[in-house]
């Protein structure tokens, strides 16, 4: 019997409380472009997964696992995670 296959994006940020000098930094060249109004700019990442799993609560505990313990910084980082089927989790 084949396995599933599941989509997921875990998308990182840093947590707002972290400065972020690269998105300033755009935000300062957007304004040099002259696109105005850009009040705040923040970088983050997109990581897109495939994996195999039995079922969705197993691959959902498997994508939690890689989002804290290798996708993102806890310290400085929050993360979420979004599967095909339009379900999320987080921290």
């Amino acid at each position: 019997m084949p396995v599933p296959l599941y989509q997921a994006r875990v998308l990182v940020s840093l947590r707002p409380s972290v400065l972020d000098p690269a998105g300033e930094a755009t935000r300062a060249a957007a304004a040099r472009l002259g696109i105005e109004g850009v009040r705040r700019l923040r970088i983050g990442k997109a990581i897109e997964v495939e994996l195999e799993a039995p079922d969705p609560a197993a691959a959902r505990e498997r994508l939690e696992r890689l989002g804290d313990r290798l996708l993102a910084n806890p310290v400085i980082e929050d993360w979420r995670l979004e599967l095909q089927d339009g379900s999320e989790e987080g921290r």
